[in-house]
């Protein structure tokens, strides 16, 4: 038998795995584009599972937030709602990846199908499971609004894609718009409702607009017009003393993700507050650019985990909020459980929250292992290289993200 020579070890599997994936990233490829990308969608997952409880009542159960027993909390939603992020990224994705399409002298209607394709297996197999879920809960005599709790905490992440899939759809208008223009729109929209006395329903107009402006900023990304620091502190400081200038003069809530019994949401809609916020957001991320680059390049066992989340990112956004009513609901036949099942109300409901998030990731890698195949593709025979090996062999692989673009 060989010997191994004397202060030489070989690699563990992780590294060795980690090493495969960077080989196969090319040279060109900017990580920190990845980097923010997984950083929001995991924002969003841990944001998720901090602030939202389903709290037993007798045989049903209904949600409540520990920010709303809790409004000293409202930080936190500062650090984990991080949508803007994400549509930033989407921005600059979408931007790039058709004016590449154009140069190989693709069509727009090709590029927006293959843009969207990969939204809509994933989008279909949640539905399809929590319509056969309801339907089996009701026929087997569940409260029927436990049912309606359970179904509109499972499908509420689309609302999201619905509208990042028609502001994909819309890049070819959108490539050259300048965000002060949707932000004038949230603006004047939150004049109305909230200063005039106008109708509520007018504040689903920021539904599109609000989400607009970071998505054009990540087109103006695209265009070269952000890549001073200049930039990213104007945006960074501009966002952040609006925001603080709204929420504490204008009545705007502190926090940033909606509040159950709360009057006013920052987030369904998205008000001025929000859009102010994410600009902050965007700022601050076009600032980290160049130290993620960075990161990414020197410590490979990050860059192999931002590279798996990101070909995961559908599947981890979709399934995160079914992971954790499938634990809220396993847990229930143990009894009321501190942390899962009671009212948020106290330190000690945080505390239990902050040990129940392991048991929340294992069920969404059972999630994960079920559906992958839904957004990466079936799995191939054995001999075949899968999607995450060719990534991790092929020298001219690249790491897809949500949007399944090469960037």
């Amino acid at each position: 038998m060989r010997e191994q020579a004397p202060g030489i070890r070989n690699p563990s599997p992780l590294r060795t795995a980690a090493h495969r994936i960077d080989r196969a990233t090319p040279a060109d490829r900017d990580r920190a584009v990845d980097a923010l990308r997984a950083l929001a969608i995991l924002g969003v997952v841990l944001g998720h599972w901090l602030v939202t409880a389903l709290v037993a009542d007798g045989s049903s159960l209904r949600t409540a937030s520990p920010l709303h027993f809790m409004p000293w909390l409202a930080p936190v939603s500062w650090v984990f709602q991080t949508l803007a992020v994400f549509f930033l990224v989407g921005g600059h994705v979408a931007t790039k990846s058709l004016a590449s399409a154009r140069a190989r002298g693709r069509t727009y209607g090709q590029w927006v199908r293959g843009r969207l394709a990969r939204l809509t297996k994933p989008v279909a197999a949640v539905v399809g499971l929590w319509a056969v879920v309801a339907c089996g809960l009701l026929v087997n005599g569940a409260d029927a609004g436990t049912v309606h709790t359970l179904v509109k905490l499972a499908v509420s992440p689309l609302w999201f894609l619905l509208v990042f899939a028609a502001l994909t759809a819309a890049t070819p208008l959108l490539t050259r718009l300048n965000p002060l223009w949707p932000l004038a729109v949230v603006l004047h929209v939150d004049l109305v409702r909230f200063g005039l006395g106008g109708p509520s329903w007018l504040g689903w107009v920021n539904l599109a607009a609000g989400w607009m402006v970071p998505y054009t900023l990540g087109a103006a990304w695209t265009r070269g017009d952000l890549e001073g620091r200049r930039a990213g502190w104007t945006l960074l400081a501009g966002g952040a003393a609006a925001t603080a200038v709204l929420v504490a003069f204008a009545g705007y809530p502190a926090s940033m993700v909606g509040v159950p019994g709360n009057a006013v949401s920052n987030l369904n809609p998205p008000t001025l507050a929000a859009v102010t916020f994410g600009i902050a957001q965007c700022g601050l991320a076009l600032l980290l650019r160049e130290r993620l680059r960075r990161v990414m390049r020197r410590r490979l066992v990050l860059w192999a985990a931002v590279a798996l989340v990101n070909l995961s990112a559908m599947t981890i956004y979709l399934w995160h909020l079914t992971a954790l009513m499938a634990t809220t609901a396993t847990g229930l036949l143990a009894g009321p459980l501190p942390g899962l099942h009671t009212v948020p109300e106290g330190v000690a409901w945080v505390a239990y929250r902050l040990a129940w998030l392991p048991v929340f990731v294992l069920a969404l890698s059972v999630c994960w292992t079920a559906f992958r195949g839904y957004e990466q593709g079936p799995r191939r025979r054995k001999g075949r290289r899968s999607r995450v090996v060719a990534l991790r062999r092929s020298g001219p692989a690249t790491v897809r993200g949500t949007d399944g673009a090469r960037h």
